[in-house]
């Protein structure tokens, strides 16, 4: 491969992860995405723009896949599919794994072999003819007369997820941890949000344990909130849902107020967030420090009080250095 073949490929696999972590993110939380016609849009144009880039360099596996998503894509962009549900995210997510693994070993340093590449596809094919059937009957409402039904548990056990469950979401925890470490930044950001799409597609079809993953990748991607802040959230309350995962007690999985509030979009936070009496601002402080404590406890709640210590630990420790 030439100099200027080889920047071209370079740049088409950066530009194709790009497209990645678009429909990735977009997936994670497919039910929401649905509400907001761009964003659909958004995954058909990423699926769309790796098609046309794997076809101008001949990568005929990659062209495939990314074809069959596209269709898929433009089922949810002009048809008449207006909800979706966990099956029809875990198919997408399937799919796009492909894609992946077949971008992966194309940066691999042996490159990707034409046969190697062709398996890849027949196995998936199958799958997309799947999700193309299951789009149907849910756009046609037969998906949800099958499942009122069928007489399936409505939540799958422990034994639909892998044996060492809690193990599993211990390694990506793991990851994730090491990710926090790095510097704040779109790109780390980016890491996280992988590492969820990871961590939400090892739960299979447990929704409360999806559930608590979107949440926490929604405070991710929320760049006012601090690693600092995230990392000890997070990590706890997922090594925690992992174990009740693991002991079969799914139902118990919640997350908790400060993530939901975290989670929470920027008005919304401001919104939900307790806000100081409108003369707390006006307040003149007495001279005496036991008259200050005194007018403290009656202006603000205990929430706020603790912030206002915590304030002053902070500056009384920048004044002493």
């Amino acid at each position: 491969m030439s100099d200027q073949q080889d920047r071209i490929m370079r740049l088409f696999i950066e530009e194709a992860k790009e497209h990645l972590d678009t429909l990735e993110n977009g997936l994670v939380d497919l039910k929401s995405t649905m509400k907001d016609p761009e964003s659909v849009q958004e995954m058909f144009r990423a699926a769309h723009s790796v098609k046309g880039g794997a076809a101008m360099l001949g990568l005929d596996s990659i062209k495939t896949t990314a074809h069959r998503l596209e269709d898929c894509f433009k089922v949810l962009k002009d048809g008449p599919v207006k909800q979706v549900d966990q099956t029809a995210e875990s198919l997408f997510l399937r799919g796009v794994d492909t894609l992946k693994d077949l971008l992966g070993r194309l940066e691999g340093p042996f490159g990707l072999r034409n046969e190697e590449g062709e398996k890849l596809v027949q196995e998936v094919m199958p799958l997309f003819a799947q999700l193309e059937t299951h789009l149907d009957k849910l756009a046609s409402g037969k998906e949800e007369a099958v499942a009122a039904g069928s007489g399936a548990p409505a939540a799958p056990t422990a034994g639909a997820v892998p044996a060492n469950f809690a193990v599993e979401v211990m390694t990506l925890l793991k990851e994730m941890l090491q990710v926090f470490k790095q510097k704040e930044s779109a790109a780390s950001r980016s890491e996280l949000t992988a590492v969820c799409v990871r961590l939400y597609k090892l739960g299979g079809k447990i929704e409360t344990w999806q559930n608590l993953v979107k949440t926490a990748r929604a405070a991710i991607v929320n760049p006012k909130n601090s690693y600092k802040v995230l990392a000890p959230l997070i990590i706890k309350e997922l090594k925690e849902a992992g174990d009740l995962v693991q002991g079969g007690k799914v139902k118990a999985i919640v997350p908790s107020k400060n993530l939901l509030l975290l989670a929470a979009s920027p008005k919304a936070a401001e919104a939900s967030a307790p806000a100081a009496p409108a003369a707390s601002k006006q307040v003149a402080l007495p001279a005496e420090p036991k008259a200050v404590v005194n007018l403290l406890l009656k202006t603000f709640n205990k929430k706020q009080l603790s912030e206002i210590a915590k304030l002053l630990v902070q500056a009384l420790r920048a004044s002493s250095n």
